[in-house]
């Protein structure tokens, strides 16, 4: 099973190398973008370039690639009117990347993304509940080797409903949760905000206050992801005090504005590895990178393994 060298190398505190993000990458090469799902027809409209993005990254060294199932959650699917195919297309994204890692020589693992993308906080727990529980089936059916919960961007009681679904799966389960910094009080909040100079923060509750919830219910690895990089080192001396599982971070570069990622102050690839440096002093195992980092970033961070 390709999980079990990634198992080994976290067992023995080696580097585990993420790939970056799926959607922005697809972009760059010229993949359509839907005005609803984003990237999350890749797999329909643009199978060849999907296999590409997932390939570039193999290519850069990462030990890990992401399916491209972040945006065709069930409870997405459903709201924008293709919830038929729900099935049908996380199956078909999943192949892809399993093809990917089998086009290579070397071991790669492929990470189901199980997102909380759809639900945006405005549903109940008894109506999200349901879409993880499909999704986390669907997608350890389709073969992949762990499962990462995307839950970026959400709440703490939807982080705690999509961990407690997932507790249901016999595979290894990672989980990604988002940062944002309350300058009024100097504090690290569990929230969002993608840009610190181009979007809003989102705060839910201090960092530590969510981690010492999620930690109670999670004891694989936690990553902070889909956060500024200008936060990120803080988060993650936060999540090794807090977390005694293992820990990662994959940042994102930029700001969404749909169905477009927007790259902005873009940070060169070497610059990049001398913030990765930061994390892995402080802790990290896993790094790699979210929207707007790209396979030149992910090389660079690579020699760290």
């Amino acid at each position: 099973m390709p999980y079990q060298f990634i198992k080994e190398k976290l067992d023995k505190n080696q580097i585990v190398i993420l790939d970056g993000g799926n959607g922005g990458e697809l972009e760059q090469i010229g993949a359509k973008m839907d005005k609803d799902l984003w990237a999350g027809k890749s797999a329909i409209d643009d199978p060849d370039k999907l296999f590409q993005v997932h390939e570039n990254y193999i290519k850069s060294g990462a030990d890990v690639i992401t399916s491209n199932t972040y945006a065709i959650t069930p409870i997405s699917m459903k709201e924008y009117g293709y919830e038929k195919f729900t099935q049908e297309w996380n199956k078909k994204t999943v192949d892809i990347a399993l093809k990917a890692a089998a086009s290579t020589e070397r071991e790669i693992a492929v990470a189901g993304s199980v997102s909380t993308s759809g639900s945006w906080d405005k549903l109940t727990k008894n109506e999200i509940t349901p879409g993880f529980s499909e999704q986390l089936t669907i997608l350890s059916d389709a073969g992949v080797d762990l499962i990462i919960l995307e839950a970026m961007t959400s709440k703490d009681e939807t982080v705690e409903s999509i961990i407690e679904c997932s507790s249901k799966i016999n595979l290894p389960v990672w989980l990604s949760i988002s940062c944002a910094m309350n300058n009024e009080e100097g504090k690290l909040m569990h929230g969002y905000q993608e840009s610190v100079t181009n979007s809003k923060a989102q705060f839910y509750d201090y960092l530590e206050n969510s981690l010492l919830k999620f930690t109670q219910l999670h004891k694989g690895p936690i990553l902070v992801a889909h956060s500024d990089i200008k936060v990120t080192s803080e988060a993650v001396k936060i999540l090794k005090k807090i977390h005694k599982g293992s820990i990662g971070a994959y940042p994102n570069n930029g700001y969404f504005e749909k169905p477009n990622w927007k790259l902005v102050d873009d940070i060169s690839p070497s610059s990049y590895l001398e913030e990765a440096k930061s994390w892995v002093l402080n802790g990290a195992q896993i790094i790699g990178g979210c929207c707007g980092v790209g396979p030149d970033k992910i090389k660079a961070i690579s020699v760290l393994k």
